[in-house]
């Protein structure tokens, strides 16, 4: 079960025709729009992409973006009943225009975001509420998935905090200290220096800051994403492990890794694995889906590839 905001990825790709005569700008020609599921609605794409039964509790509007979503979702096995369909909401919607030449490859060079105003519609929040009541004991594992546009709330989260069954995992872009007392957060090394205000220089720094956030969260664990550096977990009382980064590649595009991350890291905890394995198991899905354009999925036959393959060639 996920709880969080829905998002629509939209990608605009366009081939460079010329150099405009009414501004210093290039003029790009139209080559496709592609809508991909983000946000918490990434996360249960890679969840059901590794073999999941996902539900997704979120709001999008009645608008195109919202229509285009919901149907994405739906094609690829995500249960979408408890997606909730509101006129007084805008789906929150991420253009992202991608140009170069006709047959190069596209970079990304400018976002535009669609953002709805605040969603503070009290029969839009009870009806959230509602779908939560109904749905919170029957998952084996949940996900919050807050990227600050209002469908988690502390209603919400004190609702799963008290009900929900087997280990609930955060991913709060802005508000992670909001959210105590569950299993686990997956922050990435910017989200840990900005909870304790300082800058990080160094693991030892990482792991006084991780530490430091871990207890004031009342959180098993934490598992700090670093991009090349890797991951370091930390659970309980035990040291720290730091697991470094399994491509050598440089990335092609970060976008919706942390989605990637801890569905992997969730679904592997909801399955029995340790948190030391989940983790490991987590670090090869971030590795392989930054090596994928746009708002990507590894499936589970990627990922048993890719860590039975380095388990022969280290």
């Amino acid at each position: 079960m996920i709880l969080g905001d829905a998002i629509a990825d939209k990608f605009l790709h366009g081939s460079i025709s010329r150099v405009s005569r009414e501004a210093p700008v290039f003029i790009l020609r139209h080559q496709q729009t592609v809508t991909l599921p983000g946000g918490a609605a990434n996360c249960a794409m890679n969840l059901v992409a590794l073999g999941a039964r996902v539900s997704l509790i979120s709001v999008t509007g009645d608008d195109e973006s919202g229509i285009e979503l919901r149907a994405k979702l739906e094609a690829a096995g995500v249960e979408i009943d408890k997606v909730l369909v509101s006129d007084k909401v805008q789906t929150t919607t991420k253009v992202r225009i991608l140009a170069g030449h006709s047959h190069s490859s596209k970079q990304q060079v400018i976002r535009i975001d669609y953002e709805g105003a605040p969603l503070d519609d009290e029969e839009t929040r009870s009806a959230i509420l509602n779908r939560l009541e109904q749905t919170v004991t029957s998952a084996n594992a949940f996900v919050i998935s807050d990227y600050n546009y209002g469908v988690v709330d502390a209603r919400a989260a004190e609702l799963i905090r008290k009900t929900a069954k087997g280990p609930v995992l955060v991913d709060s872009r802005f508000r992670l200290s909001e959210f105590t007392g569950f299993t686990a957060a997956t922050p990435n090394q910017e989200e840990v220096e900005n909870q304790a205000g300082v800058a990080i220089s160094s693991t030892e720094e990482l792991e006084s800051a991780a530490t430091e956030l871990k207890a004031r969260l009342g959180h098993h664990a934490l598992l700090v994403t670093r991009g090349r550096q890797g991951m370091t977990l930390l659970e309980g009382d035990a040291a720290p492990v730091h697991i470094p980064a399994v491509s050598a590649q440089q990335a092609v595009d970060v976008t919706g890794a942390g989605d990637t991350v801890i569905a992997t890291f969730t679904l592997a905890l909801a399955s029995g694995a340790s948190f030391t394995d989940a983790a490991r198991l987590a670090n090869y899905a971030g590795g392989l889906v930054v090596m994928k354009r746009g708002t990507a999925t590894v499936s589970a036959a990627e990922l048993e590839h890719a860590v039975s393959s380095h388990e022969h060639n280290p």
